[in-house]
C-alpha cells in the first residue's frame, strides 16, 4: 500500500475563527429550539442506517423515538452494512423492503441513492466514516454520525473537508458524542465557561472499566473478514481503545476548554489480549497540554481490576467540578445542575435536536468538535505507541494511514472486490506496533 497518495487538504478556516463562531453552539441548539413548529416544515424525515450493529440498531430506534418527541413522521427507509446478515436486519427490526438492505463495501452508496433519504445515520467501525461521511453530504443528506470518526491523520483530514462542505450545502450533522446533548453537561459546563470556578487549572478524564473488551473469536472464512468481525480489536479498523470509548471523556474537557490540546505525552500496553488476535492496547496514560500550558491527565482502560471509573474532573482557581452536573466552590458553597431537556435520553436528544435543526434550518454541525476529539485521542495514542511528546500540527498533517489506501482516495471503487478477496493492512504499518510491550499477569 502507498502512504503517499493524494488527500484532502487542511481546511482554510482557522481553528479559532470555529471556535469563536460555534462556542456552545449544542447547548443553545438544545434548550432554544421553538417548541412548535409549523405544520408545512414538518417534512417526513426518511432515514438510512449504515451500519447494522449494535450501535446503528440502537440508534435507529432513537431516531424514531426523537421523530415521536418532534411530532414528525420518521421512518427506515434502507439499511447498509458488509456483512448481508447484517443488512438484513433492516427487515427484522425496522421493517425495511428486503430489496433495501444493502451489502458489500460499496452498501452505503446503494443506500443513499434511495429515492427520498434526507437524513443519514453512519454507526460504521470508525475506518470506514470518513468516506462514507463525505458520500453522504455530497449526496446532500443530513448526517447522524457516531464517534470516532476517524483512525489517523488522512482520515481526520475527509472529515474537516467534509464538515465544511455540509456547512457550504446548508446541512446539518450531529455527531454520537451524547453528553453535549445531556442536560446536566450543557447547564454545567456553560457555568465553568461562565467563570464559576474561576481559571481552568487542570483537567483529569477517566474511561476505566472493569474487564476486557469483547472479542468474537475465530470468525470468518478469510483474515479480512475476521478482522472487520473483530473491528475492535485492529487498528485501522477501532482506532484503538483510547478513540473508541476514551474520546467521550476527551470531547468533555475539549468542550470545557473550548479548544483541543496541542501536545500529549503517554505510555500503555497489551496487558490482558496477549492471547486474542488483534494489535490494540488494553490500558493509556496520556497527559494532553492544551494552548496557555493547562494540563489534563487522561486514564483509560480495558483491563480486569477492582475499580472503575468513566468520568471527568475539572479544576479552577475558585472551586472544581464534576461537569456532568456539579460545581463545588471555595468556601463550601456546591451547586447542581437543573436544566431538563424534553427527551430525558441523551442518545433521544442527539436526534432530537438535529431534526429540529433541520427543520427550522438552524446552525447544527458538529463535524469538526467531533473530528477535533478524536484526532486528540489519535495524538495521545501515538504518544503511547512511539514514547515521545506527539505534536497537534504533526498529527493532523501526517501522511501515516493505517487502512487499505482506497478508504481514502476513492472508496466507492471498494465495490469491484468482494471483501473476502481484500488483503487487510496487518500486521500493522505502525514500526512500534511489531512488537508491542506485553506485561504478563497472574
Amino acid at each position: 500500500m502507498n502512504n503517499n497518495n493524494t488527500i484532502p487538504s487542511k481546511p482554510a478556516v482557522s481553528r479559532r475563527d470555529f471556535l469563536k463562531s460555534t462556542s456552545l453552539a449544542v447547548g443553545a441548539a438544545a434548550v432554544s429550539f421553538p417548541a412548535v413548529l409549523s405544520a408545512q416544515d414538518k417534512q417526513p424525515m426518511n432515514a438510512v442506517i449504515i451500519g447494522m450493529g449494535g450501535r446503528g440498531g440502537g440508534a435507529g430506534k432513537n431516531f424514531l423515538d426523537a421523530c415521536k418527541i418532534v411530532g414528525v413522521e420518521g421512518k427506515i427507509v434502507a439499511t447498509a452494512d458488509i456483512f448481508p446478515e447484517q443488512a438484513a436486519r433492516g427487515k427484522q427490526n425496522f421493517q425495511v423492503p428486503e430489496e433495501r438492505c444493502f451489502s458489500g463495501f460499496d452498501c452505503h452508496m446503494k443506500a443513499l441513492a434511495v429515492p427520498g433519504v434526507n437524513y443519514a445515520i453512519i454507526a460504521t467501525p470508525p475506518g470506514f466514516k470518513p468516506p462514507q461521511f463525505k458520500a453522504a453530504v455530497e449526496a446532500g443528506k443530513h448526517v447522524f454520525i457516531e464517534k470516532p470518526v476517524s483512525v489517523d491523520g488522512p482520515g481526520s483530514r475527509i472529515m474537516y473537508a467534509a464538515g465544511e462542505l455540509a456547512k457550504q450545502k446548508g446541512l446539518k450533522v450531529a455527531a454520537g458524542t451524547q453528553r453535549r446533548h445531556q442536560a446536566g453537561y450543557i447547564d454545567t459546563i456553560k457555568h465553568i465557561q461562565d467563570g464559576m470556578i474561576g481559571d481552568i487549572v487542570s483537567l483529569r478524564a477517566y474511561w476505566v472499566n472493569g474487564g476486557p473488551i469483547w472479542h468474537r473469536g475465530d470468525n470468518g472464512a478469510t483474515a479480512i473478514e475476521k478482522q472487520i468481525r473483530n473491528w475492535y480489536h485492529f487498528i485501522w479498523l477501532s482506532g484503538d481503545h483510547i478513540c473508541e470509548q476514551h474520546v467521550h471523556n476527551i470531547d468533555v474537557c475539549n468542550w470545557v476548554m473550548n479548544d483541543h490540546p496541542v501536545k500529549a505525552w503517554g505510555m500503555g500496553a497489551r496487558q490482558q489480549l496477549g492471547s486474542k488476535p488483534g494489535e490494540i492496547w488494553d490500558n493509556f496514560a496520556v497527559e494532553f497540554e492544551y494552548p496557555g500550558g493547562v494540563r489534563m491527565a487522561s486514564y483509560c482502560g480495558q483491563v480486569k481490576r477492582s475499580w472503575s471509573s468513566v468520568s471527568e474532573f475539572v479544576v479552577g482557581t475558585k472551586g472544581t467540578s464534576n461537569p456532568g452536573g456539579s460545581i463545588s466552590v471555595k468556601g463550601g458553597d456546591r451547586w447542581r445542575a437543573s436544566l431538563k431537556l424534553e427527551s430525558g435520553d441523551a442518545y433521544v436528544q442527539e436526534h432530537v435536536d438535529l431534526i429540529k435543526a433541520i427543520l427550522n434550518n438552524t446552525e447544527l454541525n458538529e463535524t469538526k468538535n467531533v473530528t477535533d476529539s478524536t484526532l486528540t485521542a489519535i495524538m495521545g495514542r501515538e504518544a503511547a505507541y512511539s514514547g515521545g511528546a506527539v505534536e497537534w500540527d504533526a498529527i493532523l498533517e501526517s501522511p501515516f494511514q493505517y487502512g487499505p489506501e482506497l478508504l481514502y482516495t476513492d472508496a466507492a471503487k471498494m465495490q469491484y472486490g468482494d471483501f473476502r478477496t481484500l488483503v487487510p493492512p496487518m500486521p500493522s504499518k505502525h514500526d512500534v506496533l511489531k512488537n508491542p510491550p506485553v506485561v504478563q499477569t497472574a
